[in-house]
């Protein structure tokens, strides 16, 4: 038998690509719920993820799945408005001429910052194209040091400074410059005169989800289970599994990890020395609109790092006419205040914030709101991250038949993705199967 350890999209896709080569396959997750990050909440209407989602046009592989099961005809790709909050003011930002009336950038501050996503150098007055193709190039060049150097004072300060405030906060010094112009080559296509084009599945992801389960067979994968133990000699041998409060040991062949490393090193010792963030994030049901845009980046102090506005981006009728409000704010350590509170302390913080910027808000429009929690949500990347990653085959570095899927592969840099789990639970698959590395992009 072919164990796979964890049922996220990585879990779930690693099983998938193995029954595709004829292998018996069973797939064991913790929690009661398949999905991992892409778990959702129902509503009125569709289900709704508890940590938001959407694809960039650069996500393909994750769409020919979804072709492949099926459901690629439920692939849609639609505008996703952006704005910045800065001085109690929302300032679109997706066309020219709402980015031209941007107050807080000089006409030369927007005009590098329009160069460098648009990947231009000019430094030296001479355009060149090629000079943010390597992104291994900036892999230790931190990430302040890289923007002053190829904007200026002016968009560090009153742009991407509070965006990375909200996004590694006490890190932020850490962070490398190549995860940056990862971001930028890996969001989605723009309309020069609209803004960028986003994808979601009619339905929600768990529609994906869903028809991932049905093709691995629900018969394959259990849920509730959780592994204790993987035990090893120069190949891996056997799983222990708790469930319903038993511990069953498991023969097996061959062993694919899809969970975060920690476990791994709890199971094997295999150590990886990648930092994670955690995040809490809640969805707002409510009868009215908060926003006129999508993703709402908040210069000023705030309780939360972002706003996403889901049904300003897939509209309200798809759930029932609720508009749906995400907040969201990542941790860099569960010591912090945020964590530490209970869900009843972090709804009146976070509708005291919306209310503060939104003085029109009113609690009586809330018609129910879910708090999630994740200690592990993403990767810091910090300088010198790509030493770090886990390898997808750990026969060398541990014991044949072992191999990793999680998000600590080279699959999730510089961005974690939903297209790079499914990236990362084929690249394990794939060399578990003997056909290399690299078959898919």
């Amino acid at each position: 038998m072919k164990a796979v350890v964890g049922g996220g999209i990585a879990g779930l896709a690693a099983a998938h690509r193995l029954q595709q080569a004829g292998h018996e396959v069973t797939v064991f997750e913790a929690s009661d719920a398949v999905g991992g990050l892409a778990a959702t909440y129902e509503t009125r209407g569709d289900r709704i993820e508890a940590f938001y989602h959407h694809l960039s046009k650069s996500e393909e592989t994750i769409v020919e799945l979804a072709e492949e099961l099926g459901v690629g005809d439920r692939v849609e790709w639609r505008l996703g408005e952006n704005a910045y909050y800065v001085d109690g003011v929302v300032h679109p930002l997706d066309t020219p001429w709402e980015i031209a009336a941007y107050p807080h950038l000089s006409l030369y501050d927007k005009f590098r910052l329009g160069m460098l996503t648009l990947e231009i150098d000019v430094r030296g007055g001479i355009p060149d194209f090629d000079t943010y193709d390597d992104l291994e190039a900036f892999e230790e060049v931190p990430i302040k040091e890289f923007l002053l150097e190829h904007t200026t004072q002016g968009v560090y300060d009153y742009f991407f400074e509070p965006l990375l405030d909200a996004k590694f906060g006490s890190r932020k010094e850490d962070v490398s410059a190549a995860w940056l112009l990862g971001r930028i080559k890996f969001r989605g296509e723009r309309d020069l005169l609209r803004g960028e084009i986003l994808g979601y599945i009619e339905g929600g992801f768990g529609v994906l989800l869903d028809a991932l389960v049905d093709a691995v067979g629900r018969e394959n994968v259990v849920t509730g289970a959780r592994v204790t133990d993987i035990e090893f000699g120069e190949r891996v041998e056997a799983i222990t599994v708790e469930r319903d409060g038993d511990a069953v040991e498991h023969a097996v062949d061959d062993v694919v990890v899809a969970t975060m490393p920690h476990l791994l090193e709890r199971w094997t010792g295999y150590a990886c020395d990648i930092d994670f963030q955690g995040s809490v994030c809640a969805v707002v049901g409510m009868d009215e609109s908060v926003t006129d845009t999508y993703w709402l980046n908040i210069a000023d102090e705030a309780p939360f790092g972002a706003l996403i506005e889901h049904t300003n981006f897939v509209p309200p009728e798809r759930y029932g006419g609720e508009h749906l409000l995400y907040c969201a704010s990542y941790i860099q350590d569960t010591d912090e205040d945020l964590w530490q509170m209970s869900d009843d302390e972090v709804r009146d913080l976070w509708l005291d914030g919306v209310a503060d910027m939104f003085p029109e808000f009113s609690r009586e429009q809330v018609t129910w709101m879910e708090i999630a929690r994740n200690p592990r949500t993403a990767p810091v990347y910090e300088r010198g991250y790509l030493e770090m990653v886990v390898p997808y085959d750990l026969g060398e570095a541990v014991a044949e038949g072992l191999y990793y899927a999680g998000m600590a592969t080279r699959a999730q840099y510089p961005e974690r993705s939903l297209n790079g789990a499914v990236v990362a639970g084929y690249e394990a698959a794939d060399r578990l199967l003997g056909r290399g590395g690299g078959t898919v992009e």
